[in-house]
């Protein structure tokens, strides 16, 4: 299965709680980069904070 590399690169201060708890779902803090494995719930994740993050694809 595919996975992606995703890093937070802007703050969740002044966000939505939403988006601030979206951010915690997906083990973000600032300038941290997790994997996750690419399914319709994760990719609806990063479309919510996708303004706070960068992602990538992984090999």
């Amino acid at each position: 299965m595919k996975k992606v590399k995703i890093t937070q690169v802007k703050s969740g201060i002044h966000r939505m709680l939403s988006q601030k708890q979206t951010l915690q779902a997906l083990g973000l803090s600032m300038n941290k980069t997790v994997e996750h494995e690419v399914n319709p719930q994760i990719m609806g994740m990063i479309r919510k904070v996708i303004h706070l993050v960068t992602v990538e694809e992984s090999k």
